[in-house]
């Protein structure tokens, strides 16, 4: 849908406006990755959460009207958390405790399209369930994907897929996450439990670097230190400003 968006504004020559602009996994068989590429380079605006995904346009040629404000997605997680803690039964739903549980998620075609690729990742959940349950709330194409290679889910707490709401609660009180959804690993940093990226790359760099998060054929993670660059939870209203000023 954004480069959907993008392509047809481009073309009636109305001003394309990107956020989270500059990210890459520079891993092209991934299709988000060429999407993204597409996108920042048909973009007049490009708002870029970090300094990386900056340096990342700035080696494309892409240096003129880009802007580092910061993460919406943390600026959304700060605004939902209280919420959720409040407001969403999960952890009773699944019988679960605090911080006595992992939570997962696989829904990327490169893994799921993949049965070998499938298979490896979860026999790697199944051995995260040799310290806490797994909780797996699982993506339809991840469930017809593992009906189709007759893979077994036995071990995994499986769940039907979740809301925003309990999603957040049940990241806030986990243990440990192992996913290979991009969004996933920063709200992990976001509510400061570990992650597994069950990738060979990440466009999210900064959580590797700041040992919050690592890949899942890597060594253990690096020492550990808080990410500034996310920002301090006001990136919307950057962007919001940049953009009344471009429009006035």
């Amino acid at each position: 849908s954004t480069l959907a968006g993008a392509l047809a504004a481009a073309k009636i020559a109305v001003p394309v406006a990107h956020v989270e602009a500059g990210l890459r996994s520079f891993n092209r068989a991934m299709p988000e990755e060429i999407n993204r590429i597409v996108t920042d380079h048909v973009s007049a605006l490009l708002f870029c959460p970090t300094t990386t995904a900056k340096r990342n346009l700035a080696s494309e040629g892409i240096r003129d009207g880009v802007f580092e404000v910061g993460d919406v997605m943390y600026d959304a997680t700060l605004a939902t958390a209280e919420f959720a803690r409040k407001t969403s039964t999960i952890l009773a739903r699944l019988n679960l405790v605090e911080k006595g549980y992992g939570v997962a998620t696989l829904h990327r075609a490169e893994t799921t399209d993949d049965p070998q690729k499938l298979q490896a990742a979860l026999d790697y959940l199944r051995s995260l369930t040799r310290e806490q349950p797994i909780v797996f709330p699982l993506h339809p194409r991840t469930r017809q994907a593992v009906a189709h290679a007759g893979s077994s889910l036995e071990g995994l707490t499986v769940c039907e897929p979740l809301g925003y709401i309990d999603m957040h609660r049940l990241l806030a009180s986990a243990a440990v996450v192992a996913t290979d959804s991009g969004g996933l690993q920063k709200e992990a940093y976001f509510h400061r439990v570990p992650c597994i990226t069950l990738r060979g790359e990440t466009e999210w760099v900064e959580t590797i670097e700041c040992g919050w998060n690592r890949l899942w054929n890597s060594p253990d993670y690096a020492p550990r230190r808080e990410i500034a660059e996310y920002g301090d939870g006001h990136a919307s209203e950057k962007i919001a400003a940049i953009l009344t000023g471009r429009l006035a």
